[in-house]
């Protein structure tokens, strides 16, 4: 295994990227998969070696890198090449879409996991083959991304999820020596923050606006609600525990905890920083940024999130997963190269070459993933994770969530009634399938 020559604490944050994308699928040139009921798993690949040009799509710094990355696969399978296209995060979504629908896509690409419903119901996505990974050696969450019905459509490569980031010099300031582990704890956690050890606001959390649902949903999920029906065929959003983790999340509004304004780039982390801020919600792309903003590393801590009793508590888990194509000419070898990709030796060197998460959870059982104390609280997190529903209406529901939520939290409409027209509208939407 060819070693990296990057830094291993390095994250590209590309669901940050997909977060922010409110993008949605018009799929015109083919059926959909939905006709029939959609399709089972297909066969098992072959044994052997790979061989043919297999092309690959992938986005931002992984298409930069993975080029290089591969060549131990090419190595390995001489009669094999690997064609990588890189494609700017923010031109993915319709260059995906436009080759679905003209019938002329790569072998595999990455895939954001919040378009996996779009592009699997379009008919664009070959169904994963039997037996061609575990689906026991992924974390539960990530592998649910692939599933759009009853039919996974592809494999979970790297992951990201939702911490607590902390000021640990203000929290023992405040009296606390270890992390808030249920809802009470985390509200006393930020009134301490702020009355005890002078932040100016103990949490930020999202006021709404665009990719604000990736931090709601997560108390919502905490509490037992869930977005859809089991089978992905209808919202079930208007649920009393939606309503009181709504209301559990504006109650830091409502009491000076989180401030309500707009956040400029960088505000955050300066704000944490200088002690403005005492708490917030985000994943590892955030370590190297608040570092970056001057917080050393031993006056800040990450930990899970906290349930809203003794539970753990549920995250949002986003990341990235590797697709075949239906039109792909080349399916069986791009099978193969997804395969060797959600090997845990491989999963780990992509680790340590560009800094994603694996999705594996045996890759975190050794190196830099298994002895570094700060990493090991995103893979604990990562046992209690829920992925968005893998719906094609998810991302129009998505901005339907961020919107109410906003007006929620500044009190241009009450909680119950936000979350009832969530639900109007996301009915009217429909889940697609």
């Amino acid at each position: 295994m060819r070693r990296p020559t990057r830094p291993a604490r390095r994250f590209t944050g590309a669901v940050a990227v997909l977060a922010v994308a409110g993008l949605t699928l018009t799929a015109c040139g083919r059926d959909s998969a939905s006709e029939d009921g959609g399709p089972g798993q297909t066969d098992a690949i072959s044994e052997g070696k790979a061989s043919g040009t297999i092309e690959v799509w992938a986005m931002g710094t992984e298409g930069e890198e993975l080029g290089d990355f591969v060549k131990d696969f090419e190595s390995d399978n001489p009669e094999a090449t690997v064609k990588v296209t890189a494609v700017p995060w923010e031109a993915a979504h319709d260059k995906l879409s436009n080759a679905i629908a003209a019938g002329e896509t790569p072998d595999v690409s990455l895939i954001g996991t919040t378009w996996m419903g779009e592009f699997a119901e379009a008919g664009g996505l070959e169904p994963t083959p039997e037996g061609l990974v575990d689906e026991a050696d992924f974390f539960e969450g990530p592998w649910g991304s692939t599933v759009v019905g009853d039919t996974s459509y592809g494999v979970p490569w790297y992951v990201e999820t939702r911490v607590l980031y902390y000021r640990t010099d203000l929290a023992e300031k405040a009296g606390w020596s270890e992390a808030p582990q249920n809802w009470d704890e985390l509200k006393q956690f930020a009134t301490d923050l702020e009355k005890k050890a002078g932040a100016e606001y103990g949490m930020h959390l999202q006021p709404g606006q665009t990719g604000s649902w990736q931090t709601v949903l997560p108390f919502a999920w905490s509490n037992g609600a869930s977005v859809t029906n089991e089978d992905g065929t209808e919202y079930t959003i208007d649920t009393p525990e939606m309503q009181e983790a709504l209301e559990y999340y504006k109650s830091y509004f409502d009491e000076g905890l989180a401030n309500d304004g707009t956040l400029d780039p960088g505000e955050l982390e300066s704000g944490f920083a200088d002690g403005k801020y005492g708490a917030f919600i985000s994943g590892p792309w955030h370590t190297g940024l608040v570092e970056d903003a001057g917080v050393k590393t031993d006056q800040y801590a990450v930990a899970p999130l906290p349930g809203k009793d003794s539970a753990p508590g549920t995250s949002f888990v986003g990341g990235g997963d590797l697709a075949v194509f239906a039109d792909s000419d080349n399916k069986e070898n791009a099978w193969k190269l997804v395969q060797w990709l959600s090997e845990p030796d491989v999963q780990s060197a992509w680790y340590e070459t560009i800094g994603d998460l694996p999705a594996v959870k045996s890759a975190w059982e050794s190196g830099e993933l298994a002895s570094d104390e700060q990493l090991q609280v995103f893979g604990q997190q990562l046992e209690t994770t829920v992925a968005p529903p893998a719906v094609p209406s998810w991302e129009q529901v998505a901005a339907v969530i961020d919107a109410d939520v906003e007006k929620a939290v500044k009190g241009a409409m009450p909680v119950d009634e936000a979350v009832k027209d969530m639900q109007s509208q996301a009915g009217s939407i429909g889940t697609g399938l």
